[in-house]
């Protein structure tokens, strides 16, 4: 069946892929006059998707965004594998050069969902298995993929304190505990975690951009709090930062 037979489902997915180009939540009547379609037909479709989760209605902006469901969608294309044979490679070489354990992750609500690992020769096994999910917001790259998030998707994904699972006692715990470590990640360039995960161990990461900013995955190397001090963790992220170029030109054609 042809797209002119069924309307309401290409206006529907038009209207996810209008939002999915924005850097924030826009105003129904902007949908509508960028689409073409009937103000009427936009708030009836927004009003579903919304109820479904895929869209977010901020009433006091009159505004609307991508929901949490949308990014369900989002690891879809990772969870089938095309990001991680593309990505492998790559994690492999960075790992080679800088001889401490690496992974490839997508964010998956909120978790992230670790799709590809890479051990460096004598290096202990880590929690972070192809398959396993970790809260993102303790993560070093769950940081690295929520710090390029609108503040109306993050919040979307962080409602409340019941969203902030306690791994080892460290923070966040609160929203405003997030935004502020969230901050730091954007002014630095790149996300860390210390022993947030697994006591004696940190991470430092980097996300991965596709062509409009949105977080495609996140690369990180884990290791040993006492292998690699603090001071080395910006060349570290330098060169997490390449590959993670690297890989978004090979998914999108563009650097992040």
């Amino acid at each position: 069946m042809s797209s002119s037979k069924v309307p309401a489902a290409e206006h529907t997915l038009r209207i996810l892929s209008f939002l999915s180009t924005q850097r924030g939540p826009v105003a129904a009547a902007t949908i509508a006059s960028a689409l073409d379609i009937p103000r009427s037909s936009i708030y009836h479709l927004l009003a579903v998707l919304t109820q479904h989760g895929f869209v977010l209605h901020l009433p006091e902006a009159k505004r609307y965004g991508l929901g949490p469901a949308a990014f369900e969608l989002s690891g879809g294309f990772s969870r089938q594998e095309p990001l991680s044979r593309i990505g492998q490679p790559l994690l492999a070489g960075l790992v080679d050069r800088v001889g401490e354990s690496g992974h490839l992750v997508v964010l998956h609500g909120r978790d992230v969902l670790y799709i590809a690992e890479e051990r460096a020769p004598r290096r202990p096994r880590l929690v972070t298995d192809v398959g396993i999910r970790l809260p993102a917001h303790l993560t070093a790259s769950g940081r690295a993929m929520l710090a390029t998030l609108p503040p109306a998707q993050l919040r979307a994904l962080y409602p409340d304190a019941a969203a902030f699972v306690d791994r080892n006692g460290q923070p966040p715990h609160s929203y405003g505990e997030l935004k502020a470590l969230l901050h730091a990640v954007r002014e630095r360039g790149y996300a860390v975690e210390d022993s947030a995960v697994t006591q004696n161990f940190a991470s430092v990461a980097v996300a991965v951009r596709d062509h409009v900013g949105w977080p495609a995955a996140g690369i990180a190397l884990t290791f040993p709090r006492d292998s690699i001090t603090a001071e080395r963790w910006p060349a570290l992220a330098a060169q997490i930062g390449e590959v993670a170029d690297e890989l978004a030109r090979r998914i999108r054609g563009s650097a992040r």
